[in-house]
């Protein structure tokens, strides 16, 4: 067992379940963070931003309304929780109210498409905004509604009393907040410099908070006007929570870059959640919806959100953000955190502190549309797609179940100890392992074995284990350590390449007159696709004639650290000569003018005896296609000067000619083809014909060159 302290192995975690870098020696999985744990399946467990595991909140489904959407709530001094919502296509809006008990009903029935916000005064009496092109309805105790307010704008987006019992109007398209006194007289309390009012929240001072879009504009608003708090990065605020010291919570949600764009349509948003306000009234605070159709989309939001705080001094802080995530609500728990619901995958986040977060539990339902925190009590969760009302907390799960990824040991392997850390505040952890060697637990894997000693499932490639925590225990990491099987080193492929170079050696200051680029190596046909090849890749070789060069693809499973012998045979030969032993790198170049003309081969041969003791080491060995060694330079033969031209015949022993040229006097050397104009064979007739200067003789000089770079050189006087 490794002697590193399990906060130095995690490191190292990642990379050794990716390639075992240290040949067969016991290694470590380790999990120990968010990221490893995401990918497990957790079964009423929460999450930690710092990957600490402990039982979820209990969740209990109070009421399902058969709506595809829920998107405001807001709950009276009684206790009833009223919420309302509609179905994509509907011309009736529904209102549901459901008691301390669970109890539901449908409460009202209102002309529109959705309803967008709601909001119950001191006296218990229930405010219904309807959307799109909507108005304020005010709904008795009989279920009759009636039109309290008509703003005359587009979208109704938020409500919110005051402590004074009048009622605000947060609208858009035209960015307006409306001020509606009791008897329903109303008209335009703020206009901002902005098309959404978005969100709205009450101070304990009594100040109205608004959240704007798409500036996304967090603005204090009273009788003197307003004054922009902050401008968040993102482009609407979705939703407002205000604690009782006056701390204003915000969720920013989505990209600036469309702000630009004129006249964007809506964003397709569920609700955001209610806020608390003075003297026991509760305001929500809702999401715009697009019209007609109000189904919320995934892709319709982009750039996640975050969530900022605003202390009671105005200094803001974020405290939370996701790319992905979706902030539609937000509520402050019994202890005063921010808990905030979100989609598209109806998370549920408590925000402990600006470093650490608690994933506390997913919903079935997309999305969490609406929050609300009964003193001393659960908190109520209202979801779109589908529709339905949760109560969670405030007591936890008896238990909760971790099922982990599968661990890919690369290889088949033995399994050691499991070594978690867990803190057990009174509750206990059960540990259960399968293993198998396909990528999937199946049926064919072994079944689930209670851990004993050590991990009592057995020997193979993949492994799982499963945690069953009860009480108030926290997991804080687990460590499995596992022996993989030693398994032999492969090459793949042997490449021979171009005569005369070599790789280069470096010397300082001395640059290659002449070099030559490799392309990448390509596997034998009988390669192996699984092992985790080590190519060469491209290379450069520099010019050196009579040198013979190779290189090769190699493999080791295990991640070993190999090293290579290289041999070499002539044609009808028997045995293999050394040409370099312990050879580190996956190249190789020799004096080929120390070997007669004639055809070879190259055995190399891997072993992975660098990284396991020798009774384990292991070797693979591949032979390369015959290749040819050519040191001799052709022959130059009956080189005659005859009827105005020179003649000669260039015979090689072992290779093609390749190319024939000619110097008059002393001259630049210029090519000449061939009588058969092609330079296909060994031996090659060649006539150049010489134009004679009267008086003068002319020195002709020949030179044939073999495709090993060869050259021979004759010359004859023309008289």
């Amino acid at each position: 067992m490794s002697l590193l302290h399990p906060a130095l192995r995690a490191g190292l975690a990642a990379a050794l379940m990716v390639t075992l870098a240290r040949g067969v020696e016991t290694q470590f999985w380790v999990n120990n963070s968010r990221g490893d744990y995401e990918k497990a399946t957790l079964k009423r467990l929460a999450l930690r931003s710092d990957g600490r595991l402990t039982l979820a909140p209990a969740v209990k489904e109070l009421f399902d309304p058969s709506v595809s959407y829920l998107w405001a709530a807001a709950r009276d001094s009684k206790g009833t929780l009223y919420t309302g919502g509609g179905n994509p296509g509907s011309t009736a809006a529904k209102l549901f109210a459901i008691n301390s008990q669970g109890q539901g009903r449908a409460a009202a029935e209102l002309p529109g498409l959705q309803i967008q916000a709601i909001a119950i005064d001191a006296r218990d009496q229930v405010f219904v905004a309807t959307s799109p092109d909507g108005k304020v309805y005010r709904i008795a105790a009989d279920g009759k509604a009636s039109v309290f307010y008509d703003p005359r704008a587009k979208y109704i987006w938020a409500l919110a009393f005051s402590p004074a019992g009048d009622l605000y109007v947060g609208t858009g398209d035209r960015g307006e907040i409306h001020k509606v006194t009791p008897t329903g007289a109303g008209q335009v309390f703020f206009k901002a410099d902005d098309e959404h009012i978005r969100s709205l929240a009450v101070t304990p001072a009594g100040d109205l908070i608004a959240g704007t879009e798409p500036s996304g504009l967090i603005l204090r608003v009273n009788s003197a006007g307003g004054f922009v708090l902050h401008q968040s990065a993102k482009r609407e605020i979705t939703a407002l929570a205000v604690a009782p010291d006056g701390a204003i919570y915000a969720a920013g949600v989505g990209n600036k870059s469309a702000a630009s764009a004129p006249a964007p349509p809506p964003v397709p948003l569920p609700p955001p959640a209610p806020a608390a306000a003075p003297g026991g009234m509760t305001v929500t605070v809702t999401a715009r919806t697009p019209a007609p159709a109000p189904t919320p989309s995934p892709s319709s939001v982009s750039g996640g959100s975050e969530l900022l705080r605003i202390a009671p001094d105005g200094f803001p802080t974020r405290l939370w953000s996701d790319a992905a995530e979706v902030i539609y609500s937000i509520c402050l728990d019994t202890n005063g955190k921010p808990v905030i619901g979100t989609g598209n995958k109806g998370g549920l986040y408590r925000i402990d502190s600006e470093l650490v977060s608690t994933k506390l539990l997913t919903l079935a339902p997309t999305q969490v549309t609406a929050l609300l925190a009964v003193p001393k009590g659960p908190i109520l969760a209202v979801t779109g797609n589908i529709g339905k009302v949760y109560a969670i907390g405030p007591e936890l799960e008896k238990d909760g179940t971790l099922e982990s990824e599968i661990m890919d040991a690369g290889v088949f392997s033995e399994w050691g100890r499991i070594e978690p850390k867990v803190i057990a505040n009174g509750g206990a952890a059960k540990w259960e392992t399968r293993s198998g060697n396909v990528d999937r637990a199946q049926s064919n894997w072994s079944p689930w074995a209670p851990l004993a000693e050590r991990v009592a499932s057995p020997a193979a490639r993949f492994l799982q284990y499963r945690m069953t925590l009860t009480g108030p225990a926290e997991l804080v990491h687990v460590e499995l350590a596992y022996l993989p099987r030693n398994v032999a080193p492969l090459v793949e492929a042997i490449e021979i390449t171009p005569a005369n170079y070599r790789f280069p050696v470096t010397v300082p200051g001395i640059a290659p007159a002449s070099t030559l680029s490799l392309p990448a190596m390509s596997s034998s046909a009988g390669s192996s696709a699984s092992a985790p090849s080590a190519d060469p890749g491209p290379a450069t070789l520099n010019y050196s004639k009579g040198s013979q060069s190779a290189r090769w693809k190699a493999a080791d499973p295990n991640g070993d650290k190999l090293t290579y012998t290289v041999e070499i045979r002539g044609r009808g030969e028997k045995d293999w000569k050394l040409l370099k032993d312990q050879v580190t790198t996956r190249s190789l170049s020799w004096d080929g003018e120390a070997f007669p003309d004639g055809e070879y081969q190259l055995r190399v041969t891997a072993s992975d005896a660098p990284a396991n003791v020798p009774a384990k080491a292991l070797r693979h060995a591949l032979e390369s296609d015959w290749f040819l060694i050519d040191n001799s330079v052709p022959r130059i033969t009956d080189l005659r000067a005859q009827s105005g031209a020179v003649t000669w015949t260039a015979t090689d022993d072992s290779s093609i000619l390749h190319q024939a040229e000619y110097s008059l006097n002393g001259g630049d050397w210029t090519i000449v083809e061939p009588v058969s104009r092609l330079h296909d064979a060994k031996q090659l007739r060649y006539s150049l014909p010489v134009t004679k200067v009267a008086g003068k003789e002319t020195v002709v000089a020949v030179r044939v060159t073999d495709y090993a770079d060869n050259a021979a050189v004759a010359r004859i006087v023309v008289p």
